[in-house]
């Protein structure tokens, strides 16, 4: 799919820009806009994400005129465009009309006009002004040869995380209904018979609203799942609305890394390209590792094919407690990470500061206090050095080794209450793994349990509590086959209702593991009260195969009581009630090895055992000895290699710079400086990984640069 025209200014490179809103400028500063966005190199705009209310000020009646010289003037300029459906947040003149399409929480409580988003995804009415709206802006566009993506409403879910209003209880016994078929199989998932909820028909059932007590874990986790689908749901309708249109030009919508409300797993397929939004905190000095978590994230759900940034910060935000500028040079090098880690557009929120509104404190590429600034000049020159940059190769099949296991079901079933240790943090959880690997420059996907398959070294899942058939077979199979895995505790607790299975607990994955859980051993938080009684820490080491020693480490949250059925211990609890007792076993099964760690090792225990478990995997790093804040990311044949604000640090790469052309045999890079290199020994035109991923017939496009410029 796509459109027929081509850009030759950037059909060969990363695509450049911001989201635009020229409707909050008075028409004779657009020309202005694409004067500035002409000198600070921008290639594309996401326009009109907001525009609902002057595109249609009133039912039934629309002004396309405006837009129309934008895009035209957006056009002349050689500026493409990524034209959004304007849903994202309904006109006042929806909710005084139709007050029934406005969202409630948990209490009843409406959430009114006056912000952004305030629609029940479920709604009839919201989806069908929407639709209207979607329709008639399709119909109109589809064929514009300035629009090149399109963008469906804006970062779904993002303040609204649950409806609890009449639609959403109408729509949640509708899906009800079709996913058990009768209300006997809904009382057995949900095991009704407890505090006697038994229904009779599902007209009885409510959304999870506000209760006296605990609710019904089976119904929370349904509801998650519902509200992911509503969410979904509203984009495949605007996604049909716009090929009803006749439109070819590649559609998505805006993620936003590890978001809690949509299951993106799910949603993924239904995608031409993944973007996202993703704004590191500069207040923090290893935010840097957080925003390639999400980065490597987004790859990881449509593999071997390129994702757009499609916002971030230039500088300072306006949301956060503390709202610190980015450092000098920062927003280049974390541009470039995202590139790195197969990234085809950078893009920003937005082109020109808001003058008025909520967010009129947040940066942009054209500050409001003009060129003269840091943050412009900044911004010029990246959009100058990413023209230089040359077609990338797509992210290929390789390019990681190592599998952190991610799945949002499992998520939801995790954080949910009642449980041996509530307040668990599943994502903080996962990224204390991924932070230990990434001090060792090894890369990683981010993947479900199905998804760990041969292309992996080593797996590590984190707090897989529940477990369904497939997930199970998909890791038994992955270590009969050679892999490593290594599982974290709280692992194969529950089934895909949220229900013990027969047996107790580790029912599926016991006998590849070789142990068998008897208890959870639940630990103090360790940033409980200081008064609150209780272990906190449960101290764990031992000696590994081979002489070496795993190094005394602190264990939190839980110490499992296990018991070894047919496994080596490799460590074992020193301290406290569990001394003497397994905390890190390995049992080999067919050609691999599975490990169980039985309690969530500090960020030293961490690094311990990531370091032990990628030795026995013979898992080598991207770019051997790095300092750690130098990161290294691997596209294909193209190694993209940052210093983080650090000391200047000496990286042993030997290519062709390809920013500056340059045959370079070893870097030396200071502090925020970064370079792309395509490793020596490569063909110009792209490794062997990226010409046979370039030819799987699932793939949209070899990458977002010829998706959007040529189509596929």
């Amino acid at each position: 799919m796509g459109n027929t025209l081509s850009h030759p200014t950037t059909e060969d490179h990363v695509h450049y820009g911001a989201d635009y809103n020229p409707e909050q400028w008075p028409e004779e500063i657009w020309p202005d806009d694409v004067a500035r966005m002409r000198e600070a190199g921008v290639t594309m705009v996401s326009l009109g994400i907001f525009s609902w209310a002057r595109i249609q000020p009133r039912e039934g009646e629309f002004d396309f005129a405006w837009l129309d010289r934008v895009i035209d003037l957006l056009h002349e300029g050689g500026i493409a465009v990524d034209l959004a459906t304007a849903t994202a947040s309904p006109p006042p003149w929806a909710s005084a009309a139709y007050p029934e399409l406005l969202p409630q929480d948990e209490n009843g409580a409406t959430y009114w006009p006056g912000s952004r988003q305030q629609f029940a995804p479920s709604s009839p009415v919201y989806r069908r002004l929407a639709g209207e709206l979607v329709s008639a802006i399709a119909e109109r566009y589809s064929r514009h040869p300035a629009v090149v993506m399109w963008h469906v409403n804006n970062e779904y879910g993002c303040h609204l995380n649950m409806d609890f209003s009449d639609a959403a209880r109408d729509a949640f016994r509708r899906w009800l209904a079709d996913r058990y078929g009768d209300v006997d199989a809904l009382n057995l998932a949900w095991g009704t018979n407890f505090w006697a909820q038994r229904y009779q028909s599902f007209d009885e059932v409510f959304p999870p609203r506000r209760a006296p007590y605990s609710h019904n874990p089976g119904q929370m986790l349904d509801y998650r799942r519902f509200t992911s689908d509503m969410l979904l749901e509203c984009y495949l309708m605007e996604r049909d609305l716009i090929r009803a249109a006749g439109a070819t030009q590649p559609i998505t919508t805006n993620f936003m890394g590890a978001f809690k409300p949509a299951n993106y797993e799910q949603w993924a397929p239904h995608l031409d390209l993944v973007s996202d939004d993703c704004y590191p905190d500069p207040n923090d000095p290893e935010s840097y590792r957080a925003a390639a978590f999400q980065r490597d994230l987004v790859r990881s759900l449509k593999p071997e094919q390129p994702w757009v940034l499609m916002e971030q910060a230039t500088n300072a935000l306006n949301w956060r407690p503390s709202n610190a500028p980015k450092a000098p040079g920062q927003m280049a090098a974390l541009s470039a990470q995202a590139i790195g880690r197969g990234a085809d557009g950078i893009l920003f929120f937005q082109w020109r500061q808001s003058r008025a509104g909520a967010e009129k404190f947040h940066s942009a590429m054209l500050p409001h206090a003009g060129t003269e600034t840091r943050t412009w000049r900044e911004a010029s020159a990246l959009g100058e050095t990413l023209a230089a940059l040359p077609a990338l190769p797509a992210p290929a099949r390789g390019d990681a080794r190592v599998a952190i296991v991610f799945d949002w079901e499992n998520w939801w079933a995790v954080e949910a209450s009642d449980h041996p240790m509530n307040g668990i943090d599943y994502v903080a959880a996962v990224q204390r793994w991924y932070r230990a690997l990434h001090r060792r420059h090894v890369q990683v996907d981010l993947v479900p349990a199905a998804r760990a398959d041969d292309r992996y070294d080593l797996a590590v899942a984190p707090l897989l509590g529940l477990v369904r058939e497939a997930d199970a077979a998909a890791l038994t199979s992955f270590v009969e086959g050679g892999g490593h895995l290594l599982a974290g505790p709280y692992t194969d607790v529950v089934d895909e209702a949220d229900r013990f299975r027969d047996g107790g607990f580790l029912t599926q994955l016991g006998d590849v593991l070789g142990v068998r859980l008897e208890d959870f051993g639940a630990l103090v938080a360790p940033d409980a009260p200081a008064e609150q009684p209780g272990e906190r820490f449960a101290p764990f080491g031992g000696s590994l195969a081979g002489g070496a020693v795993l190094e005394e480490s602190t264990g939190t949250l839980l110490a499992e009581e296990i018991h070894v059925t047919d496994a080596a211990v490799e460590a074992s609890f020193v301290g406290g009630r569990l001394t003497g007792r397994p905390a890190l076993t390995a049992r080999r099964h067919g050609r691999g090895t599975a490990r169980y760690l039985a309690t969530v090792p500090d960020e030293r225990g961490t690094q311990s055992v990531v370091d032990h478990v990628l030795a026995a995997a013979s898992v080598a790093p991207v770019v051997a000895g790095l300092p750690e804040h130098v990161e290294v990311a691997r596209r294909g044949d193209v190694v993209t290699a940052i210093n983080h604000g650090g000391p200047t640090a000496t990286v042993p790469l030997a290519g062709t710079d390809l920013v500056t052309g340059a045959v370079v045999d070893g870097l030396e890079l200071a502090a925020w400086e970064w370079a792309i290199v395509r490793e020596a020994g490569a063909a110009a035109g792209g490794s062997d990984a990226d010409a046979a991923t370039a030819d799987a017939p699932a793939r949209t496009a070899a990458r977002v640069g010829a998706i959007l410029g040529g189509g596929a």
